[in-house]
């Protein structure tokens, strides 16, 4: 079973651990797991060491534009503009050539909107979408809640199941080493988003 942990790396929209986008990377780097991380432009300005770590580590850098906004509410120059100042701020600040063709729609937001996709493919880019999701992003769901959701959700999609995840939640810190260890046990591999094409 191959899975791609896919992480939208982002402003916190909520309370959380400051250093939680380092612990994120720690705990990869411990285990031996490369993610697909799809960097927020004003993140990746805030966090340049940290975007470059991404890089760095041998994980797969995605575009998921300069503000995080809807890309339904945006006029399609608005979506060219975030989506190409995006990767104007994140290229340089991770090492890598560009973003493309790798790109996720904040909030999921246009992932099956004609309008979004197409003015996506014209810069280049195809969205990726997920097919476990474990809300991890919601202030009641627990680490054991998380894990749970994704395990389950891996072990029922089986081989090549994309995972959303996010850098900044609490619980999804607690959750990721249990993750990983007990999808081990159910015989995955841990891939980047390109190695499922």
């Amino acid at each position: 079973m191959r899975v791609a942990l896919t992480i939208d790396t982002e402003e916190r929209s909520r309370p959380a651990g400051w250093d939680n986008p380092r612990r994120q990377l720690d705990v990869f780097a411990r285990e031996g797991v490369r993610a697909t991380f799809f960097v927020q432009g004003r993140w990746a300005s805030s966090h340049p060491q940290l975007a470059r770590r991404i890089a760095d580590e041998g994980h797969l850098v995605g575009n998921h534009t300069y503000h995080h906004v809807p890309l339904t509410l945006m006029t399609d120059d608005g979506i060219r503009h975030t989506v190409t100042r995006a990767d104007e701020v994140i290229a340089p600040r991770t090492g890598v050539p560009t973003t493309r063709p790798w790109f996720r729609c904040p909030y999921g937001d246009g992932q099956h909107d004609a309008r979004v996709l197409d003015v996506l493919s014209g810069l280049g880019y195809r969205n990726v979408g997920w097919d476990v999701d474990p809300c991890d992003w919601r202030p009641d769901r627990t680490s054991d809640e998380i894990v749970e959701a994704v395990v389950t959700g891996c072990r029922e999609h089986g081989d090549r199941v994309r995972v959303l995840l996010h850098s900044w939640p609490d619980a999804t810190i607690g959750a990721l080493p249990l993750i990983i260890e007990d999808l081990r046990a159910a015989g995955a591999r841990f891939v980047t988003i390109d190695e499922l094409e």
